[in-house]
């Protein structure tokens, strides 16, 4: 089984603004993926972590997002087929990530 794809996102918010941006900002990502054909599964916030699952291309994927006071910290455990396109969406979630949590 690959290795847990991990994405760790500094910020300067604080864990509650992070958070709350997280929170507005799945809203935001379950609609965007819904246009390019992937489910959104699960999300459950427990405290400062979302736990979350998706399906994509019938392909199940898990992950945390925990939310920390000066970091996010991104872990998805992807599927053998997925796992082949790791990189590039470690760099999408990088990307975005940031620009979520970059202050305003």
């Amino acid at each position: 089984m690959p290795k847990p794809l991990i994405v760790d996102i500094p910020h300067d918010l604080g864990r509650d603004e992070a958070k709350r941006r997280l929170e507005h900002g799945t809203d935001q990502a379950r609609a965007f993926l819904a246009k390019s054909g992937i489910t959104v599964d699960q999300l459950a916030w427990t405290g400062d972590r979302l736990d979350f699952g998706v399906s994509a291309v019938a392909q199940k994927i898990a992950g945390t997002i925990d939310v920390g006071a000066e970091s996010v910290r991104l872990e998805v455990k992807l599927p053998f087929l997925l796992a082949l396109f790791a990189e590039k969406i470690q760099k999408v979630a990088s990307k975005e990530g940031n620009l979520l949590l970059t202050k305003k």
